[in-house]
């Protein structure tokens, strides 16, 4: 079940007490009110970092959710008047029981599309993106077409024969899923085996290397247009390794932030976009909590996006 966050972690500097202009996120988070509404977003926090364990990564991630909130809770709220935010609270994965986790994740996110509110998920490590699809999908049903956008150094392609990890659940869904499609921006070429690549194209993934994104608005814009409806996740590896050293596999080599919020901006702002996770942020491996306060900054250009 969910577990209910802290409020006190929703804390920061306040400038007004009465004038919504001065308001920033933790003077308007809203922890009981999950009436049916399109104006608002709703965070989840994903507490599991199994997967990670799973595929060998370094353990950390679970104590992003109330990380990111902290963080988030000191920025300054830029909606309009009617626009609200909720958190609804923490999925914890308990006693290694990925697969119960992903479920209840996604049939929490089912429940507030049905509300027409919008799913914020923060993972949590990426396995955080196959309980997303389970959401997704059973809102949509299982004929309306799916096109996945994914911001990350990695295709998360690895077979699951003997179990899931944070590095199948791609797979996962493209063998199981009819009419869904995956974009991955960010691949590194060094970062994936010749196998992945080859897996990748086997099953028809679109890609664009990190260091050839020039042309990745017009590729967004085809694949959101070859769908009916579009979830986002970030994997917080894709980013250069200078901007977010708190993850569980960092990239030299990687996306600077200011390319990933344009790729945030520019698909939550799209009306087929349904949701938006975050994950392997690892605050147990940051410095001086840079990677979290990054990745609070990208929530926000999602929340914001949608919300525009």
């Amino acid at each position: 079940m969910l577990k209910k966050i802290n409020p006190a972690l929703w804390s920061g500097r306040t400038d007004h007490l009465d004038n919504r202009e001065s308001f920033r996120y933790h003077q308007v988070v809203d922890f009981s009110n999950i009436a049916s509404s399109p104006k608002t977003c709703a965070i989840i926090g994903f507490q599991c970092e199994e997967g990670v364990r799973r595929n060998n990564g370094r353990l950390g991630a679970a104590q992003a959710p109330d990380a990111l909130r902290s963080e988030l809770a000191k920025l300054p709220w830029r909606a309009v008047e009617g626009q609200r935010l909720v958190d609804i609270g923490n999925i914890e994965c308990q006693d290694s029981h990925l697969e119960q986790a992903q479920q209840h994740l996604g049939d929490v996110v089912a429940e507030l599309l049905t509300k027409e509110i919008t799913p914020i998920i923060l993972g949590g490590g990426h396995e955080t993106a196959y309980g997303h699809y389970l959401g997704v999908r059973k809102f949509i049903g299982k004929e309306a077409s799916l096109g996945i956008i994914n911001i990350d150094a990695h295709f998360d392609l690895r077979p699951y024969d003997e179990q899931s990890s944070s590095g199948t659940m791609f797979k996962q869904i493209l063998d199981n899923g009819e009419n869904t499609s995956y974009f991955v921006a960010g691949i590194q070429r060094y970062g994936n085996t010749q196998e992945l690549f080859n897996r990748a194209d086997e099953l028809g993934v679109a890609y664009l290397y990190e260091d050839d994104m020039d042309s990745l608005p017009e590729e967004l814009d085809q694949f959101i247009s070859q769908h009916d409806f579009i979830f986002l996740t970030l994997c917080t590896d894709v980013l250069n390794a200078a901007f977010a050293p708190g993850v569980s596999a960092p990239s030299p080599f990687g996306l600077e932030p200011a390319v990933v919020r344009s790729i945030i901006q520019k698909v939550t702002s799209h009306d087929k976009t349904l949701s938006f996770d975050i994950s392997e942020v690892n605050p147990t491996l940051d410095e001086n909590n840079r990677t979290v306060r990054l990745g609070a900054y990208l929530v926000n250009e999602a929340i914001m996006g949608f919300l525009r």
